[in-house]
């Protein structure tokens, strides 16, 4: 499974931070930033469980950036 969110993080020694922060505190979670998106995406990714956003917004909260899950819009 993956969850993509939108960030306000803007600097890439904070994202490396908060990759190696997502790393220690859940097994299994593998995340990675998109600083040139105009969304500065954050992917995470899980093949052993469904992910808990919240607790991924908590975490971000925890160092004073914001994240929101990012939806497919697709029109049909």
């Amino acid at each position: 499974m993956i969850e993509v969110f939108k960030t306000n993080v803007d600097a890439h020694e904070h994202a490396c931070m908060l990759v190696e922060r997502i790393h220690a505190s859940f097994a299994g979670y593998r995340a990675n930033f998109d600083l040139e998106d105009c969304d500065r995406i954050l992917r995470v990714l899980c093949n052993t469980e469904a992910i808990c956003p919240h607790k991924i917004i908590d975490t971000l909260q925890q160092y004073g950036y914001c994240a929101t899950i990012l939806t497919d819009d697709v029109e049909v």
